[in-house]
């Protein structure tokens, strides 16, 4: 189970130990030869700044230990280890699962680095990571890679193998990045372990999925930018609010000690600052166990902005006999549906997005967030069937954030999203029951690594697209991942698609390129 809330200070200071650089004598990390590979997780990076990164691993043993190690890094200019640019030492505590990470200051802004862990006589894979350039600089170009919902049963990770090809300077990942439930039906690999509801049952599902080859390659491959969405914690969650589980399988009495266990196992398998536990357990007498939402600015070419739909969101509108779930709901029967005090990113983070637009300086303002943001409806001709679970159930919500666009004038916005398993590419409008409504954004909301749409879902696009006109482009039946090229003059989104998830072998292609002129909201196809 996580951490007790009283010993949530030990908590702390072990996530300090875990990201600060320490010097102990050698004697400290001078174990000798092991009789395993603990690195066998990998390696990641994230959290780039003009001057440093986090990295990350996490040690495996073979039987469970209760001793800390002392790992040492190495952060170098080439790919030998010949220049040595900065390196230490850092702490891997069982408390935290044995995860490390360590934030390395004192690189030089805007360009690329190797690194590596070791631990006694074991090194790890050489990890390949860069800084942002500085905040007055205007790079020529951002090729940000965006995926998300990769369940390990639904298929092979095939798209991540192509993504490492397409020399990214970062990816984003969108949420889903594991699933709490087992039992696919028409499983291609079989996951270990049942339902996950415990500290330890989250800890060996993120084990099963980073023990993926093509994945840890791609974690390898640049520094990563991240958020989450349900799976992470349960199907359909809301705050404190529990989702869908199986009675006695996939439900737990408390809930609020399962959330803490999958935000503590999230941070423990994720490139992240401790930061984010400072924030978090700062704001744990309003619910919050982790403050993941963030701005990162990419010189003043674009700035990032990553958004959690999920800790402080409202709970879903029009819960059928008041029982946790998504579903389509017709708004017309459903009073609470219209109530603009609904929100799905909470009233402190609504407030810091509004500020964090009104300050960027970046020519194109990058939303990250979880899912589709414009309306889609669900049912043809006169009246409406909308997703309960999904921006549609918050217009409020979306209506602020639309309203802060033109109100703060921002630059070029762009949404990227997930979660629905369908590409779907669209203009933000002003006002989207208003036809004529002016273009104040674009989205590309991608489909998944793995996960499947449904049958349904692949034969109903075209009539979505028709009833939904402010969406250019939809697509259900391929997997995949997407690739958006920022330049001072225009974005190009290149939607690639792998032929066969089933196949770890799977080729991958095209499927639609478009493109965005600078001060234009409008989407052109390529």
């Amino acid at each position: 189970m996580p951490i007790h809330p009283t010993d949530r200070r030990q908590l702390l200071r072990l996530a300090a130990a875990t990201a600060s650089t320490l010097w102990l004598p050698r004697s400290a990390w001078s174990l000798g030869r092991l009789q395993h590979d603990p690195f066998a997780l990998g390696v990641a990076s994230g959290a780039p700044t003009p001057d440093g990164v986090v990295l990350w691993t996490r040690l495996l043993f073979r039987q469970p230990q209760r001793e800390a190690y002392t790992l040492r890094w190495e952060v170098a200019h080439d790919e030998a280890f010949t220049r040595i640019a900065r390196s230490g030492q850092v702490q891997a505590e069982p408390a935290l699962g044995h995860a490390v990470h360590a934030e390395v200051a004192g690189l030089e802004a805007d360009r690329w680095y190797f690194y590596r862990f070791m631990l006694g006589e074991a090194v790890s894979p050489v990890g390949r990571t860069r800084t942002f350039p500085r905040p007055d600089a205007m790079p020529a170009r951002l090729r940000l890679g965006y995926a998300s919902c990769q369940r390990w049963e639904h298929g092979y990770y095939a798209a991540w193998r192509h993504m490492r090809a397409e020399q990214l300077d970062a990816v984003m990942f969108l949420g889903d990045y594991i699933y709490e439930y087992p039992g696919a039906t028409n499983a291609v690999r079989a996951v270990t372990g049942g339902w996950v509801l415990t500290l330890d049952d989250y800890r060996a599902r993120y084990a099963l999925h980073r023990s993926d080859a093509d994945l840890q390659a791609m974690h390898a491959a640049c520094p990563w930018l991240l958020t989450w969405d349900d799976h992470e914690v349960q199907n359909d969650y809301a705050a404190q609010h529990e989702g869908t589980g199986v009675p006695l399988l996939g439900t737990v009495d408390d809930f609020a000690a399962r959330r803490a266990a999958a935000y503590q196992a999230w941070y423990e398998h994720m490139p992240v600052r401790a930061s984010m536990l400072t924030k978090g357990l700062a704001g744990l007498a309003r619910g919050a166990e982790l403050r993941i939402y963030q701005q990162l600015p990419f010189g003043r070419l674009a700035t990032l902005h990553l958004l959690d739909g999920r800790q402080y969101r409202d709970r879903q509108p029009c819960l059928k006999d008041g029982q946790p779930g998504s579903r389509l709901v017709d708004p017309a029967q459903c009073p609470e549906w219209a109530d603009p005090q609904r929100s799905y990113l909470g009233a402190a983070q609504e407030q810091w997005l509004d500020g964090a637009l009104a300050r960027s300086g970046g020519r194109w303002n990058v939303i990250g967030q979880q899912t589709l943001f414009g309306p889609r409806d669900g049912r043809p001709g006169p009246g409406q069937r909308l997703w309960n679970d999904g921006w549609d159930g918050y217009a409020g919500n979306r209506a602020r954030l639309t309203d802060a666009l033109q109100r703060h004038a921002v630059s070029n916005p762009v949404l990227l999203g997930g979660d629905v398993h369908e590409n779907w590419v669209g203009h933000v409008k002003a006002d989207y029951a208003d036809a004529g409504s002016p273009a104040v954004g674009v989205e590309f909301c991608g489909t998944s690594i793995s996960s499947r749409a449904s049958a349904s879902a692949v034969e109903k696009t075209p009539e979505r697209l028709a009833e939904n006109p402010h969406f250019v482009f939809g697509d259900a039946q391929y997997r995949g991942y997407g690739v958006a090229e920022f330049t001072p003059g225009q974005l190009r989104t290149t939607l690639r698609a792998v032929e066969d998830a089933t196949r770890a072998d799977a080729a991958a292609f095209t499927l639609a390129a478009f493109e965005v002129r600078e001060g234009r909201a409008r989407i052109e196809r390529r």
